[in-house]
């Protein structure tokens, strides 16, 4: 606990209270100015699946039960969970692929510590883009919702901070184990792990459609946590259980942002 502590006292000084982590935010920015299509395509493929499975094999299926034993329609099922994927594809790609090739090829980041930055500010302010990335494709989902006629209660404003939540536990997550990759082909490993919590984390089935084995695996699963969250508030299922999922992917975030902290220290500052 002490040693969690002291890695997480390295980074708050570095970061919070401070502009110099938005300045690699505004770094990126720039970066991306005449690519902005790179990342707003990454919107495209939740909701070509919400086209396609939500409403195209949503007629065929009907109502299903959703959180809290509500019966809802297929897409309103569906809909939340691709919310959830979107914010958790947004933040791995810009934490992962992107993060690497600056660490190992760009040599961006080496630089960047011969300004005042340190490394705190890197590991807050990549996170941080990342969070953005994924709040853009959030803003975006919801107002499709809107006009799908998906959004039916009020509570799903909440779903925007819940995505930026999804995002940031995938982020820090993603940047640490980014930090220990050695190749380009280390990178199937993550599409081995992203691809099952895709097709697995009670997206497209409910949950009691699982055996009661893998129901249990599910269940542990972070992407489930984000997609019942999102789920419930975006039906108005709102209770003290939802405080697990919150605290499930506030802790998983943290845990990632000190393993960066201290595998950045590792790799630029020895």
């Amino acid at each position: 606990m002490t040693s969690a502590l002291a890695a997480l006292a390295r980074i708050a000084p570095a970061g919070f209270g401070s502009r110099r982590a938005a300045l690699l935010v505004e770094r990126n920015a720039y970066v991306y100015r005449r690519t902005w299509l790179v990342i707003f395509s990454g919107f495209f493929e939740p909701l070509f699946y919400l086209l396609g499975i939500g409403f195209g094999l949503g007629a065929l299926i009907g109502s299903v039960t959703g959180p809290g034993g509500e019966v809802i329609s297929y897409q309103l099922f569906v809909a939340p969970a691709l919310l959830a994927t979107a914010a958790m594809n947004g933040a791995i790609a810009e934490s992962t692929f992107n993060v690497f090739f600056k660490l190992n090829y760009a040599k961006t980041y080496d630089a960047i510590l011969s300004t005042p930055l340190g490394v705190g500010d890197v590991a807050l302010g990549e996170i941080t883009w990342a969070l953005i990335r994924g709040g853009l494709y959030t803003i975006g989902f919801l107002v499709v919702m809107v006009v799908l006629g998906l959004a039916v209660t009020p509570w799903v404003v909440l779903a925007f901070p819940a995505a930026l939540l999804i995002g940031f536990a995938f982020a820090a997550v993603g940047m640490a184990a980014t930090s220990f990759m050695r190749s380009w082909q280390d990178f199937d490993l993550i599409q081995l792990v992203v691809l099952p919590l895709f097709l697995f984390s009670g997206t497209f089935f409910p949950l009691d459609a699982y055996p009661d084995a893998l129901r249990v695996v599910v269940q542990l699963t972070p992407l489930y946590h984000g997609v019942d969250l999102i789920r419930s508030l975006s039906i108005g299922v709102v209770g003290p259980g939802l405080l697990v999922h919150v605290a499930y992917l506030l802790v998983m975030g943290v845990a990632g942002l000190i393993v960066v902290s201290r595998r950045l220290d590792k790799l630029l500052l020895k």
